[in-house]
């Protein structure tokens, strides 16, 4: 199984872009990042962005109702639309 990291842009207050997204977390070659986080669609935008030259394997997005929702993926393992179940970190018991 690939290695999840997840990259939390949430915010508790309203935003303007000029806020700096948080820094990307280590990324191992491949792996998949899930994007999380309650935050406006531009800042998922910039996120994707910020991304885009990592090393990631595939990016998805935490959808709380199905799971990560994958997005993007150069990995064969991985395709777009495809639902990974998984469990937030802040969620496990």
């Amino acid at each position: 199984m690939m290695q999840h990291i997840f990259y939390s842009i949430g915010t508790k207050t309203p935003i303007l872009p000029s806020e700096p997204l948080p820094a990307i977390p280590e990324i191992p070659r491949g792996a998949v990042v899930i994007v999380e986080g309650r935050a406006p669609i531009w800042r998922y935008g910039m996120a994707f962005h910020a991304l885009h030259g990592s090393p990631v394997g595939a990016v998805a997005v935490y959808d709380p109702r199905l799971g990560a929702v994958v997005v993007a993926s150069h990995h064969p393992d991985y395709k777009e639309g495809q639902v990974i179940d998984v469990t937030l970190p802040n969620e496990k018991n």
